[in-house]
């Protein structure tokens, strides 16, 4: 994390916190200099990314002033209060993605690793074990993402993946539901397999369509 960054991260967490309240002054650059141990140029890099932002406002002559609070609501934190669609309509994105990228780019570890999270899954739903099935469903889909080659990606759905098992939980899919989708996801992981984007996206859409 650049010096900057870790500035603005302090500076966003005063705002949320109430020690520096909308419309008052922050302090002057060589105090922040002092606060936060970094140079002017720092400080300036900071307030000019919060500016450009609409957190600070910059008032030539008089200083530099908090233009608007900051939420402090994680993006995990802010899925979990969407509705299932939504939350849905997100997931079709990111695998959409996630499966094109790794029909181009899985690795052979990747492959066997997809094949051991389906026989997982599959001894889940043989034992009728809902959560344990569920753990290995959403593992095969993270795998998915990190096969595709993109770490942002792998990343981004890896914490989003977080979401998807609360909303399983929530909605207590049957190990019945989880039976009907065993083949597609084997499909899927075949496709990929053979590199046939084509048919991979078709096995992904029916897991999407009926919320596998």
């Amino acid at each position: 994390m650049k010096l900057s960054d870790k500035v603005i991260a302090a500076i966003k967490k005063d705002i949320s916190s109430g020690r520096l309240k909308k419309g008052t002054k922050i302090p002057a650059e060589p105090e922040l200099m002092e606060v936060y141990q970094v140079g002017r140029s720092t400080i300036r890099e900071a307030i000019k990314t919060l500016s450009i932002a609409g957190i600070l406002k910059v008032q030539q002559g008089s200083g530099t002033f908090v233009a608007s609070k900051v939420k402090d609501e994680s993006l995990t934190q802010r899925l979990r209060r969407a509705e299932f669609e939504e939350v849905n309509t997100v997931r079709a994105v990111l695998e959409n993605e996630m499966v094109r990228l790794a029909c181009e780019n899985r690795k052979a570890a990747d492959l066997d690793r997809m094949m051991e999270l389906l026989e997982q899954r599959q001894k889940a739903i043989t034992a009728n074990q809902q959560k344990k099935c569920a753990d290995a469903d959403i593992a095969f889909h993270i795998s998915i993402a990190k096969a595709s080659g993109n770490q942002v990606l792998a990343d981004l759905y890896e914490n989003f993946s977080l979401v998807l098992l609360d909303f399983f939980s929530k909605r207590e899919q049957s190990i019945e539901h989880f039976q009907r989708s065993q083949p597609a996801h084997e499909g899927l992981a075949a496709a990929i397999a053979k590199q046939d984007d084509k048919s991979a996206e078709q096995y992904l859409k029916s897991i999407l369509h009926h919320n596998y």
